[in-house]
């Protein structure tokens, strides 16, 4: 005899009326913005699009325009990548405390902090930043690292308060201090999936840097938006063109590195 699958378990009503209040809220956005649907699809606008885009073609290779771009990706990798270094050290200074490992009230404070941090954009603080610090990439790592720091430190501390917490007490048990401990027992646990999220922010800065330079933050984004103010469009091709190819190395590597890493 066939055995009959148990009943589903009854929906709260909380549940349906989350769900309604989403679908409510998608309606809601929908009906309130003018996207005038039929002006974006008529045949006006599909001329106008592919005029501008045959604007871009062909893309600028002159060998100065070239070199000249060249620089800017290495600039924007720089921001990426000393960014994402120095967030590693505030998200790892700052993690051990969110975790708990100090106390309740030194816990409330660094994920106090973590939120300030991860909730600025990053355009947010480059754009504080460059009162600070002035125009070029400086101010786009320290917007990168600020933001990163935020977001690895309470990552960070999620991967040590779920970690088995059995390994470091025996170790304490038999003598180890705290610090070999946590070294020996704790951290070579979480450290695959912290390389992991590190890998993984870096990817982001890598775009998120580009996009900083429109605001005067350096690299690529400062080109682009150089060109296409100037309405430079082949200039501007070849700009996007470098950026599409930085991201895609860099996705490229980082997967390995993931691969490698995490075996």
């Amino acid at each position: 005899m066939t055995r009959r699958l148990p009943s589903a378990p009854p929906r709260q009503w909380s549940t349906w009326l989350l769900g309604a209040s989403l679908l409510a809220l998608v309606v809601a956005s929908f009906a309130s913005l003018p996207l005038q649907w039929s002006a974006f699809f008529s045949p006006d606008a599909a001329t106008v699009t592919m005029e501008f885009l045959a604007g871009f073609a062909p893309p600028e290779t002159a060998p100065a325009f070239l070199r000249k771009t060249a620089l800017a990706a290495l600039e924007t990798l720089s921001m990426s990548a000393i960014g994402t270094l120095l967030a590693v050290g505030g998200g790892l200074a700052l993690s051990m405390s969110a975790a708990g490992r100090f106390g309740r009230i030194q816990r409330a404070v660094a994920r106090a902090l973590l939120n300030v941090l991860r909730s600025i954009p990053e355009l947010v603080w480059a754009s504080l930043l460059l009162v600070a610090a002035g125009l070029g990439p400086f101010a786009g790592t320290l917007a990168l690292a600020a933001h990163t720091s935020g977001v690895l430190g309470r990552l960070f501390a999620d991967a040590l308060e779920n970690t088995d917490p059995h390994p470091e007490r025996s170790l304490l048990a038999n003598g180890a201090s705290p610090g070999a401990a946590f070294c020996y027992a704790t951290l070579p646990q979480t450290l695959p999936q912290m390389l992991s999220y590190t890998l993984y922010r870096w990817e982001n800065n890598i775009r998120a840097a580009a996009v900083l330079g429109v605001v005067g933050a350096g690299g690529l984004g400062q080109m682009l938006k150089f060109h296409l103010s100037l309405f430079q469009m082949q200039s501007a091709a070849t700009v996007i063109i470098a950026m599409l190819l930085l991201v895609a190395l860099v996705d490229a590597a980082s997967f390995a590195l993931r691969r490698a890493l995490t075996r």
